[in-house]
């Protein structure tokens, strides 16, 4: 999948999430929807992204995916 496309996604979901007052709730939402909402093919592309560069990802989306790796692999 385009990497740019992906990107523009989850930081739009990044976006939404970081509105938020409490911030483990938002990562933890960041999580959720990437699981519920992408299918298995776009979150094993988008962690590979994140592991070779992920420049241009919002750092909110950065964090929930370091923290909750294993809910999304």
């Amino acid at each position: 999948m385009n990497h740019e496309h992906l990107i523009r996604m989850a930081n739009q979901i990044g976006t939404f999430f970081a509105s938020q007052p409490d911030q483990a709730e938002a990562l933890e939402g960041i999580a959720t929807h990437l699981k519920k909402f992408w299918e298995p093919r776009m979150r094993r592309d988008f962690l590979a992204l994140l592991e070779q560069d992920g420049a241009g990802v919002h750092p909110l989306v950065r964090e929930a995916l370091q923290r909750h790796r294993a809910l999304l692999a």
